[in-house]
């Protein structure tokens, strides 16, 4: 089952996000990550988060991110974030929570949903190339802080 993410998440959705972190060999700041937090649950942001439940455990969350476009009337969705804990990959949880984004993303008039992985992701990429074209393009960027 897959909802999206209420206040009372915060110690699962923390130990998931952690794990994110930890498979992409980042971490990222206690205050960030409180304030990620606090943003994925105000009305007001962008920023939406939705966590996929087995036996009432979170075991798979997605991020997602809704900008303008130069390209398209409609915004484009960001899915920034997606994890699903190591024991339960290969039961396609991974593939339901990129299927919400669309479908959330659908409903919200958007013309895009997108992300990118790192080239070294391949089993994810394997779903990936099943379920999404590749761009082609190459990401560039540089931090400023």
């Amino acid at each position: 089952m897959i909802r999206p993410l209420e206040a009372d998440d915060r110690d699962d959705w923390l130990r998931l996000w952690s794990g994110y972190q930890t498979f992409y060999k980042v971490e990222i700041a206690a205050e960030i990550t409180n304030r990620t937090f606090e943003r994925l649950l105000d009305p007001a942001e962008p920023m939406f988060a939705a966590l996929d439940l087995h036996d009432g455990r979170p075991v798979g969350l997605v991020h997602f991110i809704y900008h303008r476009s130069t390209w398209t009337a409609g915004d484009y969705c960001y899915l920034q974030d997606l994890f699903v804990d190591h024991d339960m990959r290969g039961h396609g949880i991974g593939r339901r929570l990129i299927e919400h984004v669309y479908d959330e993303a659908r409903q919200a008039g958007a013309s895009r949903v997108y992300w990118l992985t790192h080239e070294t992701n391949v089993d994810a990429m394997q779903l990936y190339d099943r379920i999404a074209d590749r761009s082609g393009f190459l990401q560039y960027r540089r931090t400023l802080t």
